[in-house]
């Protein structure tokens, strides 16, 4: 049987941010067990309009209920009054597959650091500037990284792996499933409990550590 774990996440998800020590924990427990296949979902297309009060509102109410049930999950709450929000994530997923182009570990990396600068630095990842700015604090070349983050190959790159997901029926984030022989099992998320996930990751694939 030919199988693979497949996680979709969004660099700007509040949900996937809380997930990230979880998700570190589990990628290590499966390496060299079962390959793992990262995909960028999008949760919200490119947009120069203020975002919405009500939608202000709701996120910030999802910032404070994440903090309450997954423990150590900590969010600097000024990004609301010091940033002027956008609902636009599409560009913070260029960014991760630009940092790709010149790091094998640029997946990983640039999410990391975008989450870092949304969450915890009151910066905005909606905003190519700051993209920029963080390729560079990661030693990337800026100049190639800001060519690469506004590319049409970029851009093509990233809806075909939203089409992937979708093909998996995955629509939110972050998600997981297991391919076996191209067909997806997905799994339940738990955010604190990591035999949770492996035991069906197991009960899928018939695996033992």
């Amino acid at each position: 049987m030919n199988a693979e774990l497949v996680y979709v996440h969004d660099p700007m998800c509040s949900w996937c941010y809380a997930f990230e020590p979880l998700r570190e924990r589990l990628f290590s427990a499966l390496e060299g067990r079962l390959p793992v296949r990262r995909l960028l979902g999008g949760l919200a297309p490119d947009s120069d309009a203020p975002m919405p009060l009500a939608m202000r509102e709701k996120l910030q109410q999802t910032w404070r209920h994440i903090e309450q049930v997954v423990p150590g999950t900590r969010f600097n709450h000024a990004f609301w009054q010091d940033c002027e929000p956008r609902r636009s994530t599409y560009p913070s997923n260029r960014a991760v597959i630009a940092a790709r182009r010149q790091d094998p570990a640029g997946d990983g990396r640039m999410t990391a650091r975008i989450q870092q600068a949304y969450y915890l630095e009151a910066r905005n990842p909606s905003d190519d500037s700051t993209l920029i700015e963080l390729a560079d604090e990661l030693g990337l070349e800026a100049e190639r990284f800001a060519h690469d983050l506004v590319a049409e190959e970029t851009r093509q790159a990233h809806l075909e792996e939203m089409m992937q997901a979708r093909a998996l029926d995955i629509y939110s984030f972050p998600s997981l499933a297991v391919l076996c022989d191209g067909v997806p099992r997905h799994l339940a998320l738990n955010y604190t409990d990591l035999d949770f996930l492996l035991q069906q990751i197991d009960a899928i694939t018939g695996s033992r550590p």
